[in-house]
Order: structure tokens, then C-alpha cells, then sequence
């Protein structure tokens, strides 16, 4: 709990700077990334660690979104980015250990650059299979670190069921995108 509450104190700080900090650096990274997970979100769609709602414009029109993130900051951003956008969002804080949703209550489920910052990542991606429904799509994209030489989240959810539809590879593999579905 404390490691938690650490957590959401720093990304409450970074939030006011995260946009700007990240522009320049993700265009190096991860080009049009964000473009190819949120092109294929279909239907009522959570993105898990929404941050300050960076993916909210890929979004097609027709995505019922729900966001979560463990930061009110991060959240109260992402809020603001939709209303300037006109995009009707429902936004709910909460920890991807643990999501407050029934089982298959989403079509999709999204995480861009989130699971790095999640402390139990076998817990997160257990918990979006939970709220998928059978047939719903996983749509991840993250960046190497050293604690994935046991398991990048993609490896991780291919081991929780998950069939990949579409996985690619990065800048030399440090940067990973996935789409999958979950099977019954």
C-alpha cells in the first residue's frame, strides 16, 4: 500500500509536465503507435492508465470510452483534454491490480507505456482479461525494461490466454505493440 501511494504521489507531480516532457521523446520512440492500438479499439473501450488522456483524440468516434488511472492529477488532465476535445469520457481512479468493473464488461481493453508503472503486472493483465469479454481485443504497447528479461506484458498475456491478432516490434525490440484476443 505504501509503494502504491508512493506511486500515485509521483505521477500527481509529473502530471502538470508529463505532455510536454514526453512530445518529443515519443515521436523518437514509439511513432505512430498510439495511431495503430487505438485504430483498432472497437466498441466500449477502457484504457487502463490514461494518464493525462494522451490517446483520447485516436480514438474513432463510434469508442465508448472508460479511463482509469491511479493519479487524481493525471486524471483531472485527461478530463480537460476530453472537454476541450468534445469527447464524452467517463473517467474513474483506480489501481489495474484490481479493476472496479464486472467481468466482460468491455470490448476492448488499451495500455500504451502503463504497465511499467504497475507494481504486480501479472495481477494487471489478469484483471483486463477479467473485464474482456470473450472474443475482446487487448491492446498493448510498451518499452523495454530490465525487469522484462522475465517476460515482456505481451509474453506475459500470451501465457494468460490471450491469442495474438498482430505483434510487432520496435527500434531494434525496445518498443512493442500487441494485438490480441481473449479466448472464452
Amino acid at each position: 500500500m505504501v509503494k502504491r501511494e508512493n506511486a500515485r504521489r509521483a505521477w500527481d507531480r509529473r502530471a502538470a509536465s508529463y505532455d510536454r516532457a514526453g512530445d518529443r521523446m515519443e515521436r523518437l520512440t514509439i511513432g505512430d503507435s498510439r495511431e495503430w492500438i487505438c485504430a483498432r479499439a472497437r466498441g466500449r473501450t477502457l484504457e487502463v492508465a490514461v494518464g493525462t488522456g494522451r490517446n483520447i483524440s485516436r480514438y474513432d468516434d463510434d469508442v465508448e470510452l472508460v479511463g482509469i488511472d491511479l493519479s487524481p492529477n493525471m486524471l483531472t488532465a485527461a478530463r480537460h483534454r476530453a472537454a476541450v476535445l468534445g469527447r464524452r469520457v467517463e473517467f474513474r481512479e483506480g489501481v489495474a491490480e484490481r479493476l472496479p468493473f464486472p467481468d466482460t464488461t468491455f470490448d476492448t481493453v488499451v495500455c500504451t507505456l502503463g504497465v511499467c508503472a504497475v507494481a504486480d503486472r501479472h495481477a494487471a493483465l489478469a484483471e483486463m482479461r477479467r473485464v474482456l469479454r470473450p472474443g475482446g481485443r487487448l491492446l498493448l504497447l510498451d518499452h523495454a525494461e530490465r525487469r522484462w528479461l522475465r517476460g515482456r506484458p505481451a509474453d506475459l498475456a500470451l501465457r494468460l490466454g490471450f491469442v495474438a491478432e498482430a505483434r510487432d516490434r520496435l527500434r531494434l525490440g525496445l518498443i512493442e505493440r500487441l494485438a490480441a484476443r481473449r479466448t472464452a
